[in-house]
């Protein structure tokens, strides 16, 4: 689970890591990093938020692709740089795959994102 200080809540975020964070496109997900200094203050913990829209399933479908996707941040959170925030945008394909692809992509994406991150600035 994550804490509530990990947590985006409002749109408003959301859209502006989307528009103007370094994105990387997984089969399975796309990922969305706002390097630390432009999400928030530098020395704030990091924070993640996910958009899994109805392409994805049914309401089922989508709060379990939600609590996989959770899971799965959380136990990489300390992988991501302090004052960093990243959106996870589920795709169509995400509620079939394993657990093991999810997590290696994931993974994948946010090395990607990061080292695009580090180039940028």
């Amino acid at each position: 689970m994550l804490k509530a200080e990990h947590r985006l809540r409002r749109s408003a975020d959301f859209r502006v890591i989307v528009r103007r964070g370094v994105r990387v496109g997984r089969p399975t997900m796309v990922v969305h990093l706002m390097p630390a200094g432009e999400a928030g203050p530098p020395d704030a913990p990091p924070s993640v938020g996910l958009v899994v829209g109805r392409t994805v399933g049914g309401a089922v479908v989508r709060n379990t692709v939600r609590r996989r996707l959770r899971h799965l941040l959380a136990e990489r959170l300390d992988r991501l740089p302090r004052g960093s925030s990243v959106v996870v945008r589920a795709l169509p394909g995400i509620a079939g795959a394993p657990s093991s692809t999810l997590a290696r992509e994931l993974d994948t994406a946010l090395d990607r994102a990061m080292v695009r991150a580090e180039k940028r600035q």
